[in-house]
């Protein structure tokens, strides 16, 4: 049923290998004896795959390495589908509320030494940005690690986020670093903003 749905048996097997498997790259030799398909059908496969960007590919060792694109626009449709473990459900209010803030707003709310925290990226729908999350202040390691387990757990993907000291953050708004310039001209929500510096970049 699957197979026929999908229009290839060896495609099939590779979605349940790379999506049961976020975050895990494999080579091709590595994937043909897993997926037990023939080597050509395994590579037009991949190319399929990598051409429509569900996987992604990078070299190391002399060797070519595919993991799954979790960022793809249908990756969690695709792990409902084809992941032995169900993804918990957080992410499905996104269509009814546009962005997934409410659901981590407390827990970030609840971090000690954050001026900022703003979602953006998978997190906002209908943003391109790269990064997911930006906090910025003086935050416990161990507080940031929990609130991203937290989250990727809801997402059922690795989200990209980074940490920056207030004084790094406002000197690279300042000299309109790329960095900072790309995720506030991305569409996100702002969680935090002790300072109103983000406000006070909008009315500029």
């Amino acid at each position: 049923m699957i197979d026929a749905l999908f229009g290839s048996k060896t495609r099939v097997k590779l979605l349940h290998l790379f999506l049961n498997h976020p975050g895990q790259s494999f080579y091709v030799r590595e994937i043909t004896r897993l997926v037990d398909e023939q080597i050509n059908s395994v590579r037009r496969e991949l190319a399929n795959m990598l051409s429509v960007g569900v996987i992604t590919s990078d070299t190391s060792d002399n060797k070519l390495y595919y993991q799954v694109n979790q960022r793809y626009d249908y990756y969690l449709a695709l792990r409902a589908i084809f992941a032995d473990e169900p993804i918990d459900s957080v992410h499905e209010s996104r269509a009814a509320e546009g962005t997934l803030s409410d659901q981590y707003s407390e827990a970030i709310k609840e971090i000690a030494g954050l001026r900022l925290a703003l979602v953006s990226g998978v997190l906002v729908k209908g943003s391109t940005g790269s990064v997911d999350l930006l906090l910025v202040g003086d935050p416990a390691a161990a507080k940031v690690k929990a609130l991203v387990s937290l989250i990727e757990k809801g997402e059922g993907r690795e989200i990209n986020y980074s940490v920056l000291s207030y004084d790094d953050f406002y000197y690279r708004l300042s000299i309109r670093d790329r960095f900072i310039t790309e995720i506030i001209n991305s569409k996100y929500a702002v969680l935090i903003d002790k300072d109103n510096v983000l406000r006070q970049e909008q009315e500029k």
